[in-house]
């Protein structure tokens, strides 16, 4: 059985893919205190360190591995910096804020993983015309691997999300494999329709018997406002005289139930059923982020909310996985 390891692993969304394609966890490593307790509902077999990873030690991770062989290191570290350093030319390993994919890299090189699989926002490909991106992959190139970089969407998966991520895959210089993406499902795209149509409809507050679907309370005015909004419309719907003129104003639209869903984010709290007069309920969330339902999350709905968002969603670690494993038996 091929092993993998899961950094920033969130609640968990990398590792449910890479269970399900025969991958047998060695640990994960995650600092969110309330976060771990949902990783730890849902997966009571792996080992979880909860701990600042700058703080992870080699001599822990080496005792954690215990002699085992490591196929593949997954996770997507966080990289807050790249969007303000675009503005001043500053290289992306030199903003503190990217730190953690230096650990990322540090870890890779403790272990020596046969491969690597590094998610993240799509915009780290292009910036500054593809300097961070070659940044990046030097950082990687410089432990002994070869790397590719490459955008995938969700919805081209079978995600029901129009979600774009950058995929940095590498493996060992010393192996003579190409490396492999994850193929696109062919057919017609899964809509948020197909995703979630399947709930009980729900008004603003009310709950429900299964878990995680319970409605977020909206103000009268909002739901006021909303009221106009028509599937896959957005705040233009909204008389003038009522219409939001200020604030996050491209948060006033509804989901188009003909179409995946925009991008999943922490806080999707003024986006729109596209048929119920409410914001969507975490388990409508993380349908569409392909979870099952059997997932549970735990935590305030907000937690819970940004556990979703931050994820990587199952179905598209599922096919990530698939891919690794061909590189693998080559």
């Amino acid at each position: 059985m091929p092993t993998y390891i899961d950094l920033f692993s969130g609640s968990g969304g990398f590792s449910l893919g890479f269970d399900k394609a025969g991958f047998e966890n060695i640990f994960s490593v995650e600092y969110d205190h309330e976060i771990c307790r949902t990783y730890n509902y849902n997966f009571p077999n792996h080992h979880l360190f909860e701990i600042d990873i700058t703080k992870l030690t080699s001599d822990e991770i080496k005792k954690a591995i215990n002699g085992r062989k490591i196929d593949v290191i997954i996770g997507g570290p966080p990289c807050q910096g790249f969007s303000m350093a675009s503005n001043i030319g500053r290289k992306f390993l030199d903003d503190p804020r990217n730190n953690l994919f230096k650990e990322f890299v540090r870890v890779v090189d403790i272990v020596k993983p046969t491969c690597f699989v590094m998610e993240n926002v799509a915009r780290l490909y292009t910036r500054l015309n593809g300097s961070t991106r070659f940044e990046i992959i030097k950082r990687f190139e410089e432990v002994g691997y070869k790397v590719e970089a490459q955008i995938v969407c969700a919805s081209d998966f079978g995600v029901p999300q129009n979600r774009y991520r950058v995929l940095f895959i590498g493996i060992k210089n010393n192996i003579d494999t190409d490396i492999v993406f994850p193929r696109k499902h062919s057919g017609s795209k899964m809509t948020i329709k197909d995703a979630i149509d399947c709930y009980p409809p729900l008004q603003s507050g009310q709950n429900s018997l299964i878990p995680n679907h319970q409605a977020m309370t909206h103000s009268s005015q909002m739901l006021e406002k909303m009221s106009y909004v028509k599937d896959g419309g957005s705040r233009m719907d909204i008389p003038e005289e009522i219409r939001p003129q200020k604030g996050d104003i491209r948060k006033y639209i509804r989901y188009d139930s003909t179409k995946p869903s925009i991008c999943i984010t922490g806080d999707m709290r003024k986006v729109f059923h596209y048929s119920q007069n409410r914001a969507l309920t975490v388990r409508e969330l993380a349908a569409i982020q392909s979870y099952p339902d059997n997932f549970i999350f735990l935590g305030n709905s907000i937690k819970q909310q940004q556990m979703v968002g931050n994820s990587v969603p199952p179905k598209l670690a599922y096919c990530i996985a698939e891919s690794i494993k061909e590189m693998l038996y080559k």
